[in-house]
């Protein structure tokens, strides 16, 4: 059971690192989008693929998930079950760990070794970029003013394409570059900017390098670069095994079309938590294995995968960063903080000079007049390896860091009674969503601030573009209350369409019925209902067994 625990704790942890790689999708716009006079420039985060020299596909999140199937892609399960288990053993036995972390991090490291940066989180060589082809779009499009075929400027005409692995600190200067050559092709004196994700790590290093004053408005969804938890939890050990979460996970991404779960996995996951074995084997590591396993584990992998990633450093929240540096890089003076001294030392300088500022930065927007927009999703769970599962959030980011201040329920109940009478005597209840729980009025902005339910993370519709571009375009900053659209905003994710958010169709949440049975404050409720259901698992293991070997 120790050695399952430990394979388990390796793949949870990859798969959280990996996790922001489904597909982008459009779908039906709700509003009418405005044109614009105003130049736009688009930065995404990091869902390009990356390619060699060569010109082959070395990275693409979208197919990350290959690595953890069977026969020749399931590279990474192979190495953390065939390759690793001896070290594993060892460990075990021996109480000696090192040999296991060094073998995980070479196996693993092998895997994604053309897209690792090296110690100085750099890739001198430039052996790995975005597709010459949409480099070369890009740089075309910067020698033609759009505005003349057109009559006005579009989403993606100067989409800003970069090597989002690199330094956000460093990639403001070429997004300065760009922007300059904007305005010189097209004869503006200023830009609107539209962010994604991990964009905003990049424009907000812009702003703190070069001011506001080539900007007319800025418009982000699902920032990041005030801390996304699925990245800033699991490296700085808040990390939790939770049966319940790993199945409202579940629920979630076979919802959203992203991952195709077959119903006896989701049986399995629900008859550990309700015969409460998750929570024994939660115990177990905590008890056993916690400090000699995960805290080497989370380095190995970090290392091995995503973290010489400066951009993902860029997304670890400001209190969680002390812990972060130590469980990957050991303490000050160690081996691994001499090896990557020049990585962290860019961690460090995008901390000091952006992350640590990101609520003066966005106050820095509207002090000097520029438009701003900002889109908060939610309806999900924050992914369920990460202490901050029960957040309300869009499965990478809570709600209340992407909407910079919200208060928010937490997945099990609504705000209670008593606040919403609070808020309504102070007369706010307008900023409280109809299934309430999100209050829009903390925020930093609350009317500048929108929240689009049912659409996840990597789930980027027309709606949102077209709400990002005509607020960051328009003559006069745009508040909640100029669209019909409200200031909540529902996603039916079986049409893709939008619909102002109602009391009529504000429970969204694919996992709503997948609560605990009211049956445990009976007489031995909480007994019947473990019996109950293992036995249900049982008949279904049985049936799935006799449907491999038909008669």
């Amino acid at each position: 059971m120790k050695k399952i625990i430990s394979v388990v704790l390796v793949l949870l942890m990859i798969f959280a690192m990996s996790v922001p790689c489904f597909a982008q999708t459009g779908e039906k716009v709700a509003i009418a989008q405005n044109t614009s006079d105003i130049p736009v420039v688009v930065i995404y985060g990091d869902g390009e693929a990356l390619y060699n020299r060569e010109g082959e596909k070395v990275f693409k999140f979208s197919e990350i998930l290959s690595l953890f199937g069977g026969g020749e892609d399931g590279a990474i399960a192979e190495a953390s079950i065939n390759i690793l288990m001896p070290f594993l053993i060892e460990g075990l036995l021996n109480d000696k760990w090192d040999n296991y972390y060094k073998a995980l991090e070479k196996e693993i490291g092998d895997i994604f070794a053309e897209v690792r940066l090296d110690n100085n989180g750099e890739d001198p060589e430039n052996k790995v970029d975005i597709s010459a082809e949409k480099r070369a779009e890009m740089e075309n499009k910067l020698t033609v003013d759009s505005y003349d075929s057109k009559g006005y400027y579009g989403f993606e005409d100067y989409l800003f394409l970069y090597d989002w692995r690199l330094d956000p600190y460093a990639v403001a200067d070429l997004f300065h570059e760009h922007i300059e050559k904007v305005k010189e092709v097209t004869g503006q004196d200023k830009v609107s900017i539209v962010i994604r994700c991990l964009g905003s790590s990049v424009v907000f290093a812009y702003i703190e390098k070069y001011g506001l004053d080539s900007i007319h408005g800025i418009s982000m969804n699902s920032t990041v670069s005030n801390g996304a938890e699925i990245i800033s939890e699991p490296i700085s050990g808040k990390f939790k095994i939770d049966g319940d979460a790993i199945n409202r996970f579940l629920y979630d991404m076979q919802a959203l079309g992203m991952l195709n779960i077959d119903s006896f996995v989701n049986d399995t996951i629900n008859m550990l938590e309700k015969t409460e074995l998750v929570y024994m084997l939660t115990d177990s590591v905590k008890r056993e294995l916690y400090g000699k396993i995960v805290k080497g584990v989370t380095s190995a992998l970090s290392i091995s995968t995503f973290f010489t990633w400066p951009s993902y450093w860029s997304c670890v929240a400001q209190e969680d960063l002390d812990d972060a540096l130590l469980y990957v890089f050991g303490p000050q003076g160690s081996e691994k903080r001499t090896e990557y001294s020049g990585l962290i030392d860019k961690i460090e300088n995008y901390h000091e000079k952006v992350g640590s500022k990101t609520y003066e930065i966005v106050n820095r927007i509207k002090s000097e007049g520029k438009n701003l927009c900002i889109i908060s999703k939610y309806g999900f769970q924050i992914a369920p390896i990460c202490e901050s599962r029960n957040e309300i959030g869009d499965q990478f980011v809570s709600t209340k860091r992407s909407s910079f201040g919200a208060t928010t329920s937490d997945v099990f109940s609504p705000l209670d009674d008593a606040y919403i009478q609070q808020q309504t005597a102070l007369g706010l209840e307008r900023y409280i969503s109809p299934d309430n729980i999100v209050d829009a009025s903390t925020c930093l902005f609350p009317d500048y601030t929108w929240f689009m339910k049912g659409s996840s993370h990597s789930v980027w519709s027309d709606f949102e573009n077209s709400l990002m571009y005509t607020v960051a375009t328009a003559d006069k900053q745009l508040t909640v209350n100029d669209f019909d659209c409200t200031q909540f905003v529902y996603r039916n994710n079986a049409t893709g369409e939008a619909y102002p958010l109602t009391k009529e169709n504000c429970n969204t949440e694919s996992w709503s019925e997948d609560s605990k049975t009211d049956t445990y404050d009976k007489p031995y409720g909480k007994y019947i209902v473990m019996l109950r259901v293992l036995i249900d698992w049982l008949i279904k293991l049985f049936r799935l067994i006799s449907n491999l070997f038909p008669a």
